[in-house]
């Protein structure tokens, strides 16, 4: 097993995290990711390992509560509540951008 991760490992994992890395911290990566790696792998080895446990740690009894038919709010109303609206809909600020690589 290598000790450590190669020059461009380390690089192509900077760039999928979207960070600039210096030369030195190139080299310090290189061998501490390899141990998180390597870590990571030990999860293999354990006995009784079942992918079903790793689902959730509770069973799945969701209860929801039941959706019953109320009058509908006036939307003239809603709409003096929202701090910007424009004609019927509420105007919310861009959350999600668009990434350059996209």
């Amino acid at each position: 097993m290598k000790e450590k991760l190669t020059k461009e490992e380390v690089l192509h994992v900077a760039e999928l995290a979207r960070i600039a890395v210096t030369e030195e911290e190139i080299k310090k990566y290189q061998v501490e990711l390899k141990k998180l790696l390597n870590d990571v792998e030990k999860i293999n080895d354990v006995k009784g390992y079942d992918d079903e446990i790793l689902i959730a740690p509770w069973s799945n009894n969701t209860e929801l509560r039941k959706d019953e038919p109320r009058e509908m709010l006036d939307p003239k109303k809603v709409l003096e509540n929202a701090p910007r609206h424009s004609g019927n809909y509420i105007q919310v600020p861009v959350v999600i951008g668009e990434s350059e690589g996209a």
